[in-house]
């Protein structure tokens, strides 16, 4: 279980707050603060100006229409800062168009509440959020900085003399080095405050714009653990189907195959050879469709060579020219992930060579240490829809079990590229993924 601090609250109540970096994250997330709040200000001042002004002739309609989805990219810019200081991460309120177009988008996003309380959000930080946060800031970790600089700043005067913080006067050394060693104590002091503030302002942006969050989060974990053991037996129960027909019945058609070829060349011509050698020949076709059912359920090279080996094997296989970058260092992942990411490429490249009218395609796999990222791209004419029944729609189902997510772009006109991404840390030992 991992036991790190979370937030800088949790890193107070485990008392190694100073021995951590959270002091100089929290300073950080406050400190940036400025740089969203600043352009969100400007833009919320600008906007309702002008539209308010233009409002009479119209013209202004828009501009207030816009208005009202300022806090979309704001909120989406503080989520991501927001890792910062918070490393349970926000996900977006917002739900993805059943359409795609700015029309749909901006349809739906007026009618959710989310893009409202972003937008309370934006006009709260540009007018008044963002100017706490650097008071807060130059309140807590100015004034010992600026103590713990006196002797350079009187190094550095002129005259010879510094007044520090429009204060006290100071023309000596000892003097100078007195208010550094004061500093020095103060600054300890002053970064818990500084945490704990952060940590509030952390608290405040989370449920405004990721609201709900903290309750929902013991229920989703146990519903991803619940989907990863739903999975690892499903992908076992596969092997098993898969081992009793290669081992049972498969065996037994090759028994049965052979004992027909040998019968096939003892018997004399006539009628009676002719029936073994139809019989002997639609033996070994039902031995090759069973073996081809096989190969479905869990292919075997898929075992015995890796990921990288399975898809090399079904670029070669491809109806479609394939120029396949496959990265050479490609971990082990597990059973679940593998058979996902193998049956993904086969359903692409499947469709590829029946929809697209593609000359080529090409296909990528790598590993960043975090997840397994594929691409199959192909020239062809564009215009994939995985409503239209293509399999594709099973296929994200199929991802979305592994927390992966699959990703269609295909413009009339082409190309299409279809995108893998199974979340997948490899650790050693290898780790299972959700």
């Amino acid at each position: 279980m991992d036991d790190q601090p979370r937030t800088p609250w949790q890193a107070l109540a485990r008392g190694r707050y100073l021995r951590s970096a959270w002091p100089w994250r929290s300073a950080g997330y406050l400190a940036g603060s400025a740089l969203t709040g600043i352009p969100v200000l400007l833009a919320v001042v600008l906007l309702a100006g002008a539209g308010a002004a233009l409002g009479l002739v119209l013209v202004g309609l828009p501009l207030l229409a816009l208005l009202c989805l300022v806090g979309v990219p704001t909120g989406a810019v503080e989520r991501r800062r927001l890792r910062l200081i918070d490393r349970t991460p926000a996900r977006t309120p917002h739900r993805t168009p059943a359409e795609p177009g700015l029309l749909a988008w901006a349809r739906l996003r007026y009618r959710e509440q989310a893009t409202w309380r972003e937008l309370g959000y934006a006009v709260l930080h540009g007018l008044l959020l963002w100017w706490i946060d650097l008071a807060a800031v130059a309140a807590l970790l100015g004034l010992p900085l600026l103590l713990l600089t006196t002797p350079l700043q009187l190094a550095l005067a002129p005259d010879g003399e510094v007044k520090v913080i429009k204060l006290w006067l100071v023309t000596s050394y000892p003097a100078a080095f007195a208010f550094a060693a004061a500093g020095a104590v103060l600054l300890p002091a002053l970064l818990h405050p500084l945490g704990a503030f952060a940590g509030a302002r952390a608290a405040l942006t989370r449920a405004l714009l990721a609201p709900r969050e903290r309750e929902l989060q013991g229920r989703l974990a146990e519903v991803t653990r619940s989907r990863a053991r739903l999975v690892d037996a499903f992908e076992a129960e596969r092997r098993r189907i898969e081992r009793d027909l290669h081992d049972g019945a498969q065996q037994r058609l090759v028994a049965l195959t052979m004992t027909l070829g040998l019968a096939r060349l003892d018997a004399p011509p006539g009628p009676l050879a002719d029936r073994l050698a139809t019989a002997h020949d639609e033996a070994g076709k039902v031995l090759a469709e069973l073996r081809e059912l096989i190969h479905g359920i869990h292919p075997q090279v898929l075992s015995d060579y890796g990921l990288t080996g399975a898809l090399a094997d079904v670029a070669e296989r491809s109806a479609v020219p394939v120029d396949a970058d496959l990265s050479a260092d490609l971990p082990r992942l597990p059973e679940s992930v593998e058979a996902a990411a193998y049956f993904g490429v086969c359903e692409a490249l499947a469709n590829v060579g029946r929809h697209s009218g593609a000359a080529r395609a090409a296909l990528t796999a790598r590993h960043t240490g975090d997840a397994l990222l594929i691409d199959v791209t192909d020239d062809g004419r564009g215009g994939a829809d995985p409503a239209a029944g293509s399999g594709l729609t099973g296929l994200a189902d199929r991802i979305a079990v592994l927390d992966g997510t699959l990703t269609i772009t295909s413009p009339p006109g082409g190309p299409t590229v279809l995108s893998l991404e199974i979340p997948c840390p490899v650790t050693s030992p290898p780790a299972t993924c959700p």
